[in-house]
């Protein structure tokens, strides 16, 4: 008897809830289905206006600030993802997530393997036509420049002030006269050297001889400073100053000796400098240093580099990452095939090689089509976006020969890179070992890099699923509000057989229920 009064009252509901919406009129359709249109037509501009603005879906940003921290889960990778006005070129390491580090994405860093204007960039304009530098490129350094080898000591001293003044002037013909007068006034001025190395010589050699003059007077500067830096903050200054003007010079002098070929020779200057100086790391030398080391074959000495260099807690750069991967592409570079791998799949040792190929991608997806020779290269830019193009193209420049030595290098590059964008979470952009990827470089690279460079652009993903859900959600809305408005009769016996069709179905789907389940289950919900 209970079960007959419950099904009773199933059947009652069912058939109050069928007449419910059996007096509903055509019109009420009509205006439903115009009413979920025009919210459907809001939310998707609404979300568009989002995506084009901050790279996410406004919904998917909900879900992972407020939803995700709710059920276990971690709301870094939107705050990341969305904060790409400014950057970080550094702060990119793997595993783990930093608002800090993810706060400077669009920083851009002297280039370590920076060209000689004189006896390079300008050669090439020469030849070309074309200038291989930008204003915005050049007046960084300018900058550079002035907080490398400047300081507030150098008030009242005639020399540095005309050389304050030098590395502010935009015509290279009034900055060499103004290095020139600096030496007639005292021709202990090392900073006038690094000018005249730098613009004046038309060859590596004679830049070479300039700049070996200009370590003789910087050693000695350095020395003396050293000897007072304690006894004031201006000493401190200048002692600083004294210090980076050491070390560009041998720097420089270590890159000349690299481009004459002596590679030993440069190997010793770059090793000395970081040896005397650990705590000095301005200039990345050891980047200079690992691009040596390849160039000689001495692939146990590089390993070794990586391993003091690519640690969790430094920051990344393509030579870190993509020369991680060239190494482990050596160990099966010439052994490996596609065909094969798909019939035996990958050994541990290819593997790995792969797993730092997409490591290297992921950090920077653009240097691929360079080492591929799928893109044109140009001349370096002197400061480049860790991740953007601009380093691409300043670690191609460089590194392309490299990679061809090693056979199969770019071959097992060639077969592999894509995939990389299948590994990373879609459509969340969370990154898989980086942060995501900054939303800013194109702008930076722009500016960076000359006018008549076709940009690489990061692979876009496709549209985020929540765009696409309303696109669907309006079309159909709107297909229904115009059956609604053209046919209103027929949508409305449409309607009405559906909701016949489904309340027929439940009601036959509780009887069932009712012949399964025990009374005191059914007396239970139908007391609320």
């Amino acid at each position: 008897m209970g079960n007959t009064a419950v099904g009773a009252a199933a059947a009652a509901s069912g058939s109050d809830g069928f007449v419910f919406w059996n007096i509903l009129t055509p019109k009420f359709y009509v205006a439903l289905t115009a009413t979920s249109f025009l919210i459907s037509i809001l939310i998707l501009l609404f979300e568009w206006w989002y995506f084009s603005k901050y790279g996410i879906s406004f919904i998917e940003q909900i879900s992972l600030n407020y939803l995700s921290p709710l059920f276990g889960g971690n709301s870094g990778g939107a705050n990341s993802s969305s904060s790409g006005g400014s950057g970080s070129g550094s702060g990119n390491n793997s595993g783990g997530s930093s608002s800090a580090d993810s706060s400077d994405e669009c920083k851009v860093w002297r280039n370590p393997m920076s060209l000689f204007r004189g006896a390079e960039y300008n050669q090439l304009a020469l030849a070309t036509k074309r200038e291989a530098l930008t204003f915005y490129d050049m007046n960084l350094s300018a900058q550079d420049h002035q907080t490398f080898f400047t300081c507030e000591a150098d008030g009242g001293k005639e020399d540095m002030e005309i050389m304050t003044t030098a590395w502010r002037e935009r015509d290279p013909e009034a900055r060499i006269k103004s290095a020139k007068e600096a030496l007639a006034k005292n021709a202990d001025c090392a900073p006038a050297y690094i000018l005249l190395a730098d613009e004046e010589a038309k060859t590596i050699t004679e830049a070479e001889r300039i700049l070996r003059n200009g370590l003789k007077v910087a050693e000695a500067t350095y020395r003396r400073s050293q000897l007072s830096h304690h006894q004031s903050a201006l000493h401190e200054a200048a002692h600083r100053r004294d210090l980076n003007v050491l070390i560009y010079i041998r720097r420089r002098l270590a890159m000349c000796a690299r481009k004459l070929g002596k590679l030993r020779e440069s190997v010793k200057m770059m090793r000395d400098i970081i040896k005397e100086f650990p705590m000095v790391n301005l200039f990345n030398i050891h980047e200079n240093l690992i691009e040596a080391l390849l160039e000689m074959q001495a692939y146990a000495d590089v390993q070794a580099l990586l391993a003091k260099y690519d640690d969790i807690n430094l920051p990344k750069s393509a030579t870190i990452c993509y020369t991680s991967a060239l190494l482990k592409a050596r160990n099966i570079g010439d052994k490996f095939s596609p065909d094969l791998i798909a019939k035996r799949g990958l050994s541990m040792a290819e593997m790995h090689a792969v797993e730092a190929i997409h490591r290297a991608v992921e950090f920077n997806p653009h240097v691929p089509k360079y080492l591929l020779e799928a893109k044109k290269l140009i001349f370096p830019p002197e400061h480049i976006l860790k991740r953007g193009d601009s380093e691409a193209i300043a670690y191609a420049f460089f590194h392309l020969p490299h990679w061809k030595r090693v056979e199969g290098a770019l071959n097992l590059l060639d077969c592999t890179w894509k995939g990389t964008f299948r590994i990373i979470p879609h459509p969340l952009e969370k990154g898989h070992l980086f942060y995501p990827y900054p939303n800013c470089t194109e702008c930076t690279d722009r500016e960076l890099l000359p006018e008549y460079h076709e940009l690489s652009v990061y692979p876009k993903k496709d549209i985020p699923i929540f765009i696409r859900f309303t696109a669907s959600l309006c079309t159909v809305t709107a297909m229904l509000a115009f059956m609604a408005y053209q046919y209103p009769e027929m949508l409305f016996y449409i309607f009405r057989s559906m909701l016949q069709w489904t309340f027929e179905n439940l009601s036959f789907v509780a009887d069932k229920l009712e012949l399964v389940l025990p009374n005191w289950i059914w007396q239970l919900s139908t007391s609320y």
